[in-house]
């Protein structure tokens, strides 16, 4: 008994938790941390489309997997074993394309500049990020080169000199900061990842898992998650 009412109370301080950094959430707001170069969360777009279903608001919301990759980038050689069959699985099974991309780059200013897309130009954010999905692992494109993500800022109708302002007095990278501060305080260690109620989700789990929470949601509302 001691032990469930330990694991209960950490279960519940991760929300308020998370709170503290990103505000409380109505009661239908799950949080998904991911990163435009995690090929997880390319593919996790199936799974948040099961909590939407179910009723959730699935907020996007950034962390840098990577962060030791330099702003140039790293090459990548052929990708083969069975995490990169199950990838191209998932991708297949939700429609999306995937060609694995040549380079891995820094994500940090495509985060970054989505993020503050998201807070401040919300209706133009899922586009934004949709498309640099697509940039990275269907186009081959480097979603680091700045000049390609401001290109992408600019078809989605966002002010880029606003934009630059942000990334100039620092409070851009404050908002990335300000998420994967409060992703690290529940105990997230890389993407993509779920909160959802006092539940934490983390990789890429089966379908299964998330329709269970969709249906549990459904009945008996978000703090049965």
């Amino acid at each position: 008994m001691m032990v469930s009412a330990t694991r209960g109370a950490a279960l519940a301080r991760r929300q308020d938790l998370a709170e503290g950094s990103l505000g409380k959430p109505s009661e239908i707001t799950t949080w998904h941390w991911f990163d435009f170069t995690c090929p997880f969360c390319y593919v996790a777009s199936s799974r948040n489309e099961i909590l939407s279903r179910a009723g959730l608001l699935v907020v996007d919301l950034p962390f840098q997997a990577h962060p030791e990759i330099p702003e140039g980038g790293i090459a990548m050689g052929p990708r083969s074993g069975g995490i990169y069959e199950r990838l191209e699985q998932e991708a297949r099974e939700a429609g999306l394309p995937l060609n694995w991309p040549p380079r891995l780059p820094n994500s940090r200013y495509a985060l970054v500049v989505a993020e503050w897309v998201r807070r401040f130009r919300p209706d133009g954010f899922a586009a934004l990020r949709d498309r640099l999905f697509q940039a990275h692992f269907n186009l081959g494109e480097d979603i680091g080169d700045t000049a390609l993500v401001d290109r992408y800022v600019n078809e989605v109708g966002a002010q880029l000199y606003l934009v630059h302002a942000a990334l100039s007095d620092g409070s851009a990278s404050a908002l990335v900061t300000e998420s994967e501060s409060a992703a690290r305080r529940i105990g997230i260690k890389g993407t993509p990842a779920w909160l959802v109620g006092s539940r934490l989700v983390s990789g890429l789990q089966p379908k299964e898992l998330f329709e269970k929470i969709g249906r549990d949601v459904t009945r008996k509302g978000l703090g049965s998650a």
